[in-house]
């Protein structure tokens, strides 16, 4: 009846060290592949090792779990765009948000500027990678915004290329747009 005497079950501030002794593995951490309560639209890819791009490459495969967004939720989508995105891709995605101001600001590299081939192309599962772990000089931004945000917000980028692209602005957009200059 050893059992009785050390509990398996898990105790927070425990020390677990006297569990490898009698051959349990044990280390606090969920299962792979576990969703966690209250979490959703999971990202089945980690993080690439330095110097690696397998998971990266292989993200152009994910498609955004998201329905379109209606204007109310795109409205919203463009504020966190504003508050986490902008300030380095600016408000018009040209890569010219308030931190490098043309050059003149803080920030002394150029961010990417998200409307142009090269973005415009860019599968959104790959774009979510980029906000989930970084990508060169942009940090994650998985601990600021949730899923459903990070692929909202991609969604909202999206919206924004096509209408460079096509000329015709999203209602939506073009309102929040214009009442956030204000």
């Amino acid at each position: 009846m050893p059992d009785m005497g050390d509990s398996r079950a898990y105790e927070t501030y425990a020390d677990h060290k006297h569990l490898a002794d009698s051959g349990i593995f044990y280390n606090n951490r969920p299962v792979n592949g576990t969703i966690a309560r209250g979490e959703e639209l999971p990202f089945p890819l980690a993080k690439d090792a330095v110097g690696d791009s397998t998971n990266y490459v292989a993200s152009k495969a994910i498609p955004n779990p998201l329905p379109a967004l209606n204007a109310a939720e795109l409205k919203e989508a463009e504020r966190l765009y504003l508050i986490n995105c902008g300030i380095c891709h600016g408000s018009k995605l040209d890569g010219n948000g308030p931190l490098y101001k043309g050059g003149d600001g803080p920030y002394v590299a150029k961010p990417a500027q998200l409307v142009g081939a090269q973005y415009d192309n860019m599968p959104d599962g790959q774009m979510f990678y980029s906000v989930q772990y970084g990508k060169n000089m942009m940090g994650s931004y998985a601990s600021q915004l949730s899923r459903k945000q990070r692929w909202s917000i991609i969604h909202y980028i999206k919206a924004k290329q096509a209408e460079a692209k096509g000329g015709s602005a999203a209602p939506a957009a073009q309102d929040s747009t214009s009442t956030a200059k204000k």
